[in-house]
């Protein structure tokens, strides 16, 4: 089950705007992401939010894993987008993980349209 967000909180993205003009709304499915890096942007604030209903719907069908547990004890602490262009973001995730350790994640993720909305592929290699 996701965790509660004050909508007018600070959103988890790090975009500077409240959780309720960012990702909230694409998170309720009151509208799609519009752009790769906003459906990114919106699937790092569903991990961070243990959203993982919201993260599997933004998954493409032939990728998506059968297991996901986004109940694992993880922190994301933030998100650096170094590059969007067209349909690939490059990115770094910011965590911490069950006993407080720090971790980075680099990923190029590959976005594709799939049933009139953009969806998360894989990464690229």
């Amino acid at each position: 089950m996701p965790q509660p967000h004050p909508p007018f909180k600070p959103c988890p993205c790090g975009s500077g705007r409240s959780y309720a003009a960012c990702c909230q709304p694409f998170h309720t499915g009151e509208r799609d992401a519009p752009t790769p890096e906003l459906l990114m942007r919106s699937r790092y604030a569903a991990y961070a939010l243990a959203d993982s209903d919201y993260v599997r719907r933004t998954w493409h069908p032939d990728t998506v894993p059968s297991d996901l547990d986004l109940n694992d004890g993880v922190k994301y602490t933030g998100l650096k987008i170094h590059r969007a262009e067209e349909s690939e973001v490059d990115f770094t995730a910011s965590m911490k993980g069950p006993g407080g350790q720090a971790h980075r994640m680099r990923e190029r993720s590959r976005f594709v349209q799939w049933d009139g909305r953009w969806v998360y592929l894989d990464a690229a290699e």
